[in-house]
């Protein structure tokens, strides 16, 4: 009973958060700030030493900020948290290889790593609105 109270207090907590993510509207250089945090989070561990130098990701951040629905444009914080949420989770963007073959990003499909992600971007999303605030 006590874990369910404390469930629909979180709940409460998050709405409010969200409400004020989407009264929160972001410059075009925090968006991409944003979505190069989420690629590290996401393409972070693909980026090995080679030759002094890191391979890049295979997609960039204006990519991750781009909205597949017309519901997702704007420029509010909880928009920009959606789009990258989904670009990076969904995958099938078109991207390079660090051979320079063509490729599409894969969707993340294990569990674990799907909510690590979700985790650390909201987390992102709420440190930047607490900036921002």
């Amino acid at each position: 009973m006590e874990g369910a109270f404390r469930v629909l207090d979180e709940f409460d907590a998050v709405e409010e958060h969200t409400e004020a993510m989407k009264a929160l509207q972001l410059q075009a250089p925090e968006e991409i700030a944003f979505a190069t945090a989420a690629l590290a989070l996401r393409f972070g561990e693909r980026t090995v030493e080679q030759l002094g130098g890191h391979l890049p990701a295979p997609v960039t951040a204006e990519q991750l900020i781009e909205a597949r629905r017309p519901e997702d444009l704007g420029h509010s914080l909880w928009t920009t948290f959606q789009r990258v949420q989904e670009n990076v989770i969904s995958g099938g963007q078109p991207g390079r290889s660090a051979q320079g073959r063509r490729l599409q990003t894969r969707p993340v499909a294990s569990i674990d790593r799907g909510v690590s992600l979700n985790r650390a971007l909201w987390m992102l999303a709420e440190e930047m609105r607490k900036l921002k605030a």
